[in-house]
Order: C-alpha cells, then structure tokens, then sequence
C-alpha cells in the first residue's frame, strides 16, 4: 500500500477479484518485457538518441517495480554472475549486461536489449544458490539473444490483421471466431518462447560451470511459492492448473523440461551450485513488504508514512498491495478492504456515505462517531446474499475506508468487525520511527536443531513453518545438516 484507490468494492466479487490479481502476481515471472522490437548494439557503439530512450525506459522500469534497492554486496555478486556467463556466451554481439534490483517482494526479473536486467528482492529470498539465480538472468537474456519480444510482437500484429481481415470480408462473428483463434496461438507461441528460454538458460550456466539442475530446483520453487499463496488465502487453484491462454506454461511442464535439457549435459552433481557464497551476498537483504509501503504482521497492518495502523479480527489473513489492503477469514465468507481516498471539499462524511460509493446502503444504519480522536461514519450495507459493515475515518483530509463483508452475520460476527474499526488509530512519531523492516538472515544449524526450532527464530506475517522450508528448498520431513546454513527472517 499505497496510492488512493479509483473507488472501494461495491460488492464482495469486486472485492475478491482485486485480491486474486494480487495473488496471481508470481505467474508473470519471465514475461520478458515490450522494449522496441530491435536488439542493441555493443554500448559504446549506441547513439545519442538510443541511450537516451534506454535511460527513459529504464528509469519507467525501476518507477513501476518499486523503485531501485540498494545492496552493493548482493549486486556485486550478481554482476559477477553475469561476467561468468558472458565468458561463455555463444553471441560474442551481446551487450554488456549489469544489473538492478527492484524494490520488491513480488517474484520477477527480465532484460532488456540495452543491457539492463533487473531481478527483484522478492526473486533473491526465493532463489537459494548461485546456480539457480544464474538460471534465471541466463533466461532472460535469452529471451533477449532469441528476439522473443520483437517475434511475438510480430505474431500479435499477423494476428490483429488476420482478425480483421475476416471480420470485413465475412462479418463480424467470424471475425470474433478467427479472433480467438488467434489469441490460443499467440498463446501457444508465447509458451514455446518460455521453454526455449529455460532451455537457452539451462546450457548458459553450464558452460559457465554452474550446477544446469539449479534452473529446475528454482522452477520447482516458485510453483511451492505458488501453491503456498493459495493455501493461505483459501483458493482452489494450484500449479498444475493450467489455462490455456496463459502465456506460460505450467510450472510441471517447465520442471520437467529443464529437468530435461540439464539431463543432456550430464548426471546431477556436475557443476557448482555456490551456495555459500550466494547465501553471504544476500544476508541482509529486505524481505517483504516495503516498511514505508505498510507491512503486516499477523493481523495488524501499519503505515508509518502516512502514520496509522489498524488490526483485522482474529484469524484474518491480510496481503499488502499498492492499491489497499486486503484479508480473508474461513475461506470464501468473510473479508475485509482498507483503503484511501482525498476527501472532497465541504461533503461532509455522511454524505460522501451516502454518495452511492457502496450498493445495498441501508441509510438508517449510518452514524457518526469518533475514533481514537478521528471523525468517523459507520454504517451497514447489503447485496445480495452478503453483508458489509462499513465505516469512513478522516484523517488529515485523507478518508481511510475500511469494508468488512461476510455472508452469514451475526452478533458475534458483528461484534468482531466493530472491535476492529476501533483499532484504526494515527501512529505517534516515535512509534512510526521504530518500525524496522524484515531482512534475510543466515543461521547456522547446531546439533539437534529442526525444521520446528529454526522456523521458531522466523518474524514473518504469517505460517513461519511454510516460509522456511520455502526459502530453503526444504520439505517438512527433510532433516537439518549440523553446520548447514539456512535462511531465516528477522526483524
């Protein structure tokens, strides 16, 4: 969180659609993304007028992400991941590539013709040796090196045209048919790209004497980082689920091609995985949400930058995103939103209630109150068959807009909702400075260390157990090495 939001849910699908779309965020790892159609020349043979556009589109970049995070020790390692690759590159034409790291927990990373790549935080806790992040760069120049941008564009234009070549010729229902046509096999194209980037990547890390099984082990990863972000917030699907519009393809399919093409190099055990040194260069790194963004932990949320917090029923589960806050509770039948907007100049909060912001209003429910000092309005709504209890709070000229949904209402369920409206309270400036953020630890097993006692030394906002064994490539039954390094997150 946060910018101000266009408008609040006005109904539970709205406010369930939102949440997905933040769940959904891993899929788009590897989409390498839509730079003019034309591959760089060697940087100090690139003119004026192009560096300039690569600065621009850079700089857009790094905005949309989060912004640039500055840890000279990890960017230093991963340059140097880069000049391995580059020794061994079978396109001696290729720029220069150095890297940037995004601000963000979000699981991601691409390149661009112009030699810039970018890998975010999220990506770096997630990877767990220097073979596997190699793996992913390896990929994304790949997709550079293969034009897969410039060719699917291509394919997306012979598309269009096709469409509405049948559209004037014949009409308009054809032309919708031969639409959906075209977009299954752009699909099609766009997950063949992404199999022979993994497979590019795969013979990219051994040639540079990397462990090529370390593309498979981080595939096999996102997919448990996948399947663990729809345990926690109650949804149905998983990685074998597949679509076939999406632009990639399944998570098993991908594990089993790596697999695949690593299996042509040699048996496992061949090459280097660089743990040690991987782990050392990460420590310290940032996990999760951006502090000054608001973070979670277990069903508080708290802004420091625009300095208020607020605490969700028990047994909520909460996620962060740039537009608002969002929470489940048992599934599909309770959930809550906060959010932002200005408040609009001499419309007093009841109005503004009672403006049409939210369907089902029932306006005999609606009362003002005040909040820890804050004006406030609550009030009550419903929709078919959900209930909401609604309430607005003013503070310094921003209204923070909480909306709890649930299907079945009743007092206790009430009683909860209201409790926690009365949480929402300014932070004080002291406590707003203390706020630390989480970053990756190393911890060292000792003897008669587990799974239970490492993941007891874990701060994050939810299931310590399941973050740890997902950080670490570990199942629940795999037994701790004595003097094996693992990661951990600490305040």
């Amino acid at each position: 969180m946060w910018k101000a939001a266009a408008r609040a849910c006005t109904g539970i699908v709205a406010l369930s659609l939102s949440a997905c779309a933040q769940f959904d965020q891993q899929s788009a790892l590897f989409t390498p993304p839509a730079p003019p159609p034309t591959v760089a020349p060697a940087p100090s043979a690139k003119p004026p007028a192009e560096a300039n556009r690569s600065l621009v589109q850079h700089k857009e970049l790094v905005a949309q992400f989060g912004g640039e995070y500055r840890a000279p020790t990890a960017e230093t390692y991963l340059n140097g991941v880069l000049a391995k690759l580059a020794k061994t590159s079978e396109e001696p034409n290729q720029p220069t590539y150095r890297v940037t790291i995004l601000n963000t927990p979000v699981v991601n990373a691409f390149a661009l013709p112009s030699g810039n790549l970018y890998v975010t935080r999220g990506l770096l806790a997630l990877a767990d040796d220097g073979s596997e992040v190699a793996a992913v760069m390896a990929h994304e120049i790949g997709h550079v090196t293969a034009r897969h941008s410039a060719l699917r564009a291509e394919r997306e234009r012979e598309a269009a045209v096709i469409s509405r070549a049948a559209e004037v010729i014949q009409n308009r229902q054809k032309g919708e048919e031969i639409r959906s046509s075209q977009r299954l096999q752009v699909a099609k194209f766009s997950r063949q790209q992404e199999l022979e980037a993994d497979a590019i990547g795969v013979r990219a890390i051994a040639r540079a004497g990397y462990d090529p099984y370390g593309a498979s082990r981080f595939l096999t990863a996102l997919g448990k980082s996948t399947e663990l972000r729809a345990a926690l917030y109650g949804r149905k699907k998983n990685a074998i689920d597949f679509d076939i519009l999406s632009t990639h393809p399944s998570t098993p399919e991908r594990v089993a091609h790596a697999v695949e093409v690593a299996r042509q190099i040699g048996a496992p055990g061949i090459g280097q995985r660089d743990r040690d040194a991987y782990l050392a260069a990460i420590e310290g790194v940032a996990f999760g949400d951006d502090p000054a963004d608001g973070f979670v932990r277990g069903t508080q949320f708290t802004h420091p930058r625009l300095r208020f917090t607020f605490t969700a029923p028990e047994g909520f589960l909460l996620e962060n995103s740039s537009e608002a806050v969002f929470g489940v509770r048992d599934r599909d039948n309770q959930a809550v939103r906060l959010d932002n907007v200005r408040a609009q100049p001499g419309v007093s909060l009841e109005d503004y209630v009672s403006s049409g912001w939210v369907d089902g209003l029932l306006r005999s429910s609606v009362r003002r109150l005040t909040i820890h000092g804050l004006p406030a309005v609550v009030a009550s709504a419903r929709a078919g068959e959900w209930n909401f209890r609604l309430a607005v709070i003013d503070m310094d000229g921003q209204l923070y807009r909480l909306i709890f949904a649930v299907r079945a209402l009743s007092p206790e369920v009430e009683r909860d909702f209201d409790e926690s409206i009365a949480t929402f309270r300014r932070l004080t400036p002291e406590e707003a400075h203390e706020v630390r953020e989480l970053r990756i630890s190393i911890a060292t097993a000792a003897p008669g260390d587990t799974i239970a006692s490492m993941a007891a030394r874990m701060t994050t906002p939810n299931r310590p157990t399941e973050y740890f064994l997902l950080l670490n490539g570990l199942d629940l039954d795999s037994p701790l090495t004595p003097q094996e390094r693992y990661k951990i997150v600490t305040e």
